[in-house]
């Protein structure tokens, strides 16, 4: 699937959005910190099983997460601290939230596993930014090749877990105790495609 990798596309979608949220005054950064903060609580309605509120506070989590960017560009107030910022807000909401639903709708292990994973599959970019040198940036944001390789990043999981935190609530015999299996398991096969990539590319250059 790779939404990330259609950035440019969906913009088309929100960013009328996040230029009338601009004209609102308020900072990126606030807009960051209100993303984290409904991701937050997000995650501890899903811990005590209010999946619906659940997920409707991460869909809000998540549109915020995209609308911050927006007005720091519109408002032309980027910075490094907030590029920096960003990336702490996304995978605070994604440990929390993917931990809750592990350990409310399946087990410690599933849950640990599924933070594991998701994190691993963020983080492999800055460390390949580091180790391999990509520096090249267009409207802020880095340029490399691993946007669009693999196919199950944070959009995905924030799009599977509401799905089925819907079917839930239905007579649907699958619920977010499969649901969260899922997301580990594609996040998991998402990852392995990037450290492939990765290898295959650099794998036989030595310093």
């Amino acid at each position: 699937m790779n939404l990330t990798s259609k950035r440019e596309v969906l913009k088309k979608l929100y960013y009328p959005l996040g230029e009338t949220l601009a004209r609102t005054g308020l900072p990126p950064n606030f807009i960051t910190l209100l993303s984290l903060f409904l991701g937050s609580i997000s995650a501890y309605f899903y811990f005590h099983q209010k999946v619906l509120t659940g997920a409707v506070l991460l869909a809000l989590s998540g549109l915020f997460d995209l609308l911050d960017g927006v007005v720091a560009r519109t408002t032309r107030k980027t910075s490094k601290f907030g590029a920096v910022f960003d990336w702490i807000a996304d995978k605070w909401t994604d440990g929390f939230v993917l931990g809750a639903i592990g350990f409310a709708y399946a087990s410690p292990f599933v849950a640990i596993t599924t933070i594991m994973v998701s994190m691993l599959h963020s983080f492999i970019k800055p460390v390949a930014y580091a180790e391999i040198g990509y520096t090249e940036r267009k409207k802020g944001k880095i340029i490399d090749p691993l946007e669009g390789v693999g196919f199950f990043g944070r959009p995905e999981t924030h799009i599977t877990i509401i799905l089925f935190s819907i079917l839930e609530r239905t007579p649907f015999p699958l619920g977010l105790s499969f649901g969260i299996k899922l997301v580990a398991l594609l996040t998991l096969l998402s990852l392995l495609m990037r450290v492939f990539y990765l290898y295959k590319k650099y794998g036989r250059e030595y310093e």
